[in-house]
């Protein structure tokens, strides 16, 4: 049987979107909230669209929540971990918002790849990609 979409509270939508935003916020209004998301991208200003990529964790950082490490692994090579958090910084100050993107289980050189291919966008078109990763992450981990 097909599990129906189900309201969520703020604060799961916290843990799924790693913040409570004004996205969360919105999101908690919403019958289905996951289902709904792109809609309420679509209402959320610029500023609330960056703080919403804002509150997920660098790819590579060292202070992740539980759910995150998991998800982005342990360890790594030195050289790819220095790369990335050079790229991170080189993305965030090009963009005005941090890098994110649905990682599953892939590993960080690969990311590092991604990475440098996003670099080459707009930044319109790197917010709604982002959000678009943001919404991957947050049905992922509500399928878990």
């Amino acid at each position: 049987m097909r599990k129906l979409p189900r309201q969520l509270t703020v604060d799961e939508l916290a843990t799924l979107f790693e913040g409570r935003t004004s996205l969360a916020e919105r999101l908690s209004e919403r019958t289905d909230p996951l289902g709904e998301a792109s809609a309420v991208f679509a209402e959320l200003s610029e500023e609330e669209k960056v703080e919403a990529l804002n509150a997920h964790p660098a790819i590579g950082a060292k202070n992740l929540s539980a759910v995150s490490a998991r998800e982005q692994g342990e360890g790594g090579d030195p050289a790819v971990l220095t790369e990335l958090a050079y790229l991170n910084q080189v993305y965030q100050e090009k963009f005005g918002f941090r890098f994110v993107v649905f990682v599953a289980g892939r590993p960080k050189s690969e990311i590092l790849a991604v990475l440098q291919e996003r670099l080459q966008r707009t930044r319109d078109e790197e917010l709604e990609t982002g959000l678009a990763e943001l919404l991957a992450i947050a049905r992922d981990r509500a399928r878990r």
